[in-house]
């Protein structure tokens, strides 16, 4: 079993940045390994929306509201995935959910989604 652990939100002006993460742990011991990573948004009354998404070593792909705004990235030891996000506007606001196909050696492949983390944005 995967637990992804999603940090970074909060309350931000118009024009500032977060940083979001998004941890996978199990424990289980077994070795985990990502496949693929993507951030997700919703806002109240809103359908969920794609923001960015990240595959194996780095093809990556962005929502054209954030191109340009946002930067999706995987660290060295690569079980978190961060969500840069600049420049913020009031329209980013919603919660942000971490989604991962992970690999483990316990489980294989399954998906698998984060609790969610609340990004507020004030005009």
């Amino acid at each position: 079993q995967v637990q992804l652990v999603e940090s970074g939100g909060g309350l931000v002006q118009a024009g500032g940045s977060l940083r979001l993460s998004c941890q996978a742990s199990t424990t289980t011991g077994s070795i985990v390994r990502i496949n693929q990573a993507t951030w997700y948004r919703q806002a109240p009354g809103s359908q969920r929306e794609l923001v960015a998404s990240i595959t194996g070593g780095g093809p990556k792909d962005y929502a054209n509201d954030v191109k340009g705004r946002f930067t999706i990235s995987r660290e060295n030891h690569a079980t978190t995935v961060n969500l840069q996000m600049n420049s913020l506007k009031s329209e980013d606001t919603a919660v942000y959910y971490c989604n991962e196909e992970v690999w483990t050696s316990m489980s294989g492949t399954r998906n698998y989604w984060g609790q969610g983390t609340q990004v507020t944005v004030s005009s």
